[in-house]
Parts: structure tokens; sequence; C-alpha cells
């Protein structure tokens, strides 16, 4: 098997660590499995990628869904909910607008902003 570096965004790398850990996986195969796991259900007849769009795009219900398509669906939103997450910057706003806030740090400690 032949391999090529890629980059890959840190946290899924760190959960495909911890989730190799558990299935007896380097953090790289475990990417690979995850990989050639989403390459089938794409390509699987089960998985109806239109209907999946669909509902992605507000147009059909997540219940009308099969099971597998629902996974797609929930795996798609997690996605868009990390990318999101990662674009918010509170302290930023609240700076601007002149608001204070608190937030606790790693340790648990809050910490008090004017």
């Amino acid at each position: 098997m032949t391999t090529i570096p890629t980059r890959v965004e840190a946290e899924l790398f760190e959960a495909a660590r911890a989730t190799g850990a558990r299935m007896s996986r380097s953090a790289t195969q475990q990417l690979a499995h995850w990989a050639r796991l989403g390459r089938e259900l794409e390509a699987s007849s089960r998985v109806s990628t239109k209907d999946i769009e669909r509902v992605l795009a507000g147009q059909v219900s997540y219940d009308a869904l099969s099971d597998p398509d629902q996974a797609v669906v929930r795996a798609a939103w997690e996605e868009s909910i990390e990318h999101l997450r990662g674009t918010l910057n509170y302290a930023d706003t609240f700076r601007t607008s002149g608001e204070s806030w608190s937030e606790a740090d790693d340790d648990g400690t809050v910490h008090e902003h004017a």
C-alpha cells in the first residue's frame, strides 16, 4: 500500500487517535477506515445522497430518511457545527460591544473580563 502525506484538522486527528486506540488502530489507520466508510456510504445504493442533500437543504424531513441516511445527515450536521464553532469568537464580540464576560480556563478557574 502506498501512502501520500495529507493535512488533517487537529481535532479530527485527535478523535482518530482516541477511537483508533479503542479499536487497536493507529490514528492514520482510523482515518483511512473512516475514509473508506464514507466512500462506501456515498457509493451505496442503500444511501440516497439526493435525499440527504434535500434534508440538509431543509426540503425534506430528517425523520423520512432511512437509518443509514440519518447517520450520514448527523455526520454532516456535526461537521457543519464544528466549523461554525471554530469561527465563533465571543471575546472579540464582547470587547467590541463593551460588554464584560467570564470564562473558565482549562483548570476550571473562572476569570472575569471587564
